[in-house]
């Protein structure tokens, strides 16, 4: 049952607007907040190099706060914003779906979840498709503190 709504395109419309409008919100109120969302649909511009992407876990956290907020917009149902990655600061401009986002945090206390998982057919490339990131389960498992998550197979 709970898969026929969150697998349902109307729901994750709806959820998408509520994202959207509450990411407004917050820039309007100039609210620092973060999101989780899925890296496998974030696109990054220009590519990041291949060893900070290969850092990024399936669900990656990003702050926006200070220059990162400042940057931040919606653009064509994505959140646009520039960061800096690792030690060198490497700049690029980051567009992620709204329906990627997993979470919205403010404080770290998450204000809104999404549980949507539709997925339109003519999806954009994902960034492990450019840069080859590792598939999720073995990105997964790379943290030692996610092997509690899995069961042993006896």
């Amino acid at each position: 049952m709970l898969d026929s709504v969150i697998n349902n395109k109307d729901f994750t419309r709806l959820m998408q607007k509520h994202m959207q409008e509450l990411i407004i919100h917050f820039f309007q109120k100039e609210q620092n907040f973060g999101i989780l969302c899925k890296i496998e649909d974030a696109l990054f511009e220009p590519n990041l190099p291949e060893e900070i992407v290969s850092e990024f876990r399936p669900l990656t956290l990003f702050f926006l706060a200070g220059y990162t907020f400042e940057t931040a917009h919606i653009q064509d149902n994505h959140l646009v914003f520039e960061a800096g990655f690792g030690a060198e600061n490497f700049g690029s401009m980051v567009r992620v779906p709204l329906v990627s986002i997993m979470q919205i945090i403010v404080d770290e206390t998450p204000v809104m979840i999404n549980l949507a998982t539709y997925q339109p057919e003519d999806k954009p490339k994902k960034i492990s498709d450019a840069k080859g990131v590792k598939d999720s389960m073995a990105s997964f498992l790379s943290n030692p503190e996610n092997s509690r998550f899995v069961k042993d197979k006896k």
